[in-house]
């Protein structure tokens, strides 16, 4: 447990349990579609900043390589490709319609956190 950045666990959890409360909650054109996916990106970050020792610039990188490629993977329809369009959960973690306002969200989520931290450290 000493390699885990528990200021960044503490986000992760915070920014799940908000997305959990839009998904259940909220149904609506902007913040469960676009906000959500703004939202996710970041949590994605601090999920894996969480556990790696990498900067925060390759974290960001990785964060939305993997935003982009589960995109793609909706563009090309990959659950029905596989035959695993039938399980819930695959459809809610992945998603299911390829849109490029998400990538917009996902950017602007990325941008964000590295604001966020190179704001922080120019105030060290």
């Amino acid at each position: 447990m000493k390699n885990i950045n528990k200021t960044y666990l503490v986000i992760s959890i915070l920014l799940l349990i908000l997305e959990i409360i839009i998904a259940i909650f909220v149904n609506d054109q902007f913040i469960r579609p676009i906000f959500g996916d703004y939202l996710a990106s970041i949590l994605l970050f601090y999920m894996i900043a969480t556990f790696s020792k990498l900067s925060e610039n390759k974290i960001a990188l990785i964060t939305l390589l993997i935003s982009y490629t589960i995109e793609i993977l909706q563009y090309i329809h990959i659950l029905e490709l596989l035959h695993l369009d039938k399980i819930k959960i695959l459809k809610i973690v992945l998603g299911n319609s390829f849109s490029w306002t998400d990538m917009l969200a996902y950017t602007l989520g990325i941008l964000t956190v590295i604001l966020i931290h190179n704001f922080k450290k120019l105030q060290s």
